[in-house]
């Protein structure tokens, strides 16, 4: 999967970035049809905002995921759970859950 981080009004720092690299293997180790992903950082005044978009091959429209909170790394946490639960749901949704019901009765 490729990973983009940009920033607004905020540096992308390598501790920034290997956090944000740290959290998305989880969505990896979910599913591991993810195309890519695209974060943005942003600061506005005293709240930081981290906004995630990934793409999942398959599916026209990308999983988004917003969260806002006092810290980055807060921020990035929750967005991070958000973006992790969108995933698993994607997944259940396409993983066919009936296969081993289908190949007893068809026998």
């Amino acid at each position: 999967m490729q990973i983009e981080v940009t920033g607004h009004n905020v540096d992308v720092t390598d501790a920034l970035r290997a956090y944000i690299l740290e959290k998305s293997e989880r969505f990896e180790r979910h599913f591991d049809n993810l195309i890519s992903a695209h974060f943005v950082l942003r600061l506005e005044k005293v709240d930081h905002t981290a906004e995630g978009t990934i793409h999942v091959a398959g599916r026209t429209n990308p999983l988004f995921a917003d969260a806002t909170d006092e810290d980055m790394y807060a921020a990035i946490d929750a967005l991070a759970d958000k973006l992790d639960r969108q995933v698993r749901r994607h997944k259940a949704k396409v993983t066919d859950h009936h296969r081993a019901a289908r190949s007893a009765g068809a026998g």
